[in-house]
């Protein structure tokens, strides 16, 4: 059976680049010096509908008795987009033997995306 991860909100999944071992100098760092670094980046996986947006019409007297619809203020990341965020802000999980970093877009400090050329060809 085929399982898929749904985000919530906004909430990025990340594939986290793996950091240097090794310092400039040639000295191997510990892993616990790795994990204590403030920024980190990564390949976006997959994101979130948005920020969810309240319907007007639920704001009457009696919300129930109208239908809502689920509306969302989409995210400015994208899928494949190269990201750069804070690294305290994010929750690592692991989902079939590999590791990801779960964060709320505000987290994101620069999206790095592929041209517009780039993006044409690959549909």
């Amino acid at each position: 059976m085929a399982k898929d991860i749904i985000l919530v909100g906004d909430r990025v999944l990340v594939d986290p680049e793996q950091g240097e071992d090794k310092t400039d100098t040639g000295l191997y760092l510990p892993q616990g010096a790795k994990e204590k670094e403030k920024i980190q980046a990564g390949r976006i996986v997959k994101t979130g509908p948005g920020y969810p947006v309240p319907d007007p019409s639920l704001l009457n007297d009696e919300p129930w008795l109208k239908a809502s619809k689920d509306k969302y203020f989409p995210l400015q990341a994208k899928q494949g987009d190269y990201c750069i965020f804070l690294r305290e802000h994010g929750v690592e999980i692991r989902f079939e033997k590999k590791k990801y970093i779960v964060i709320p877009h505000a987290a994101i400090l620069v999206v790095i995306r592929d041209s517009i050329d780039n993006q044409l060809k690959a549909i």
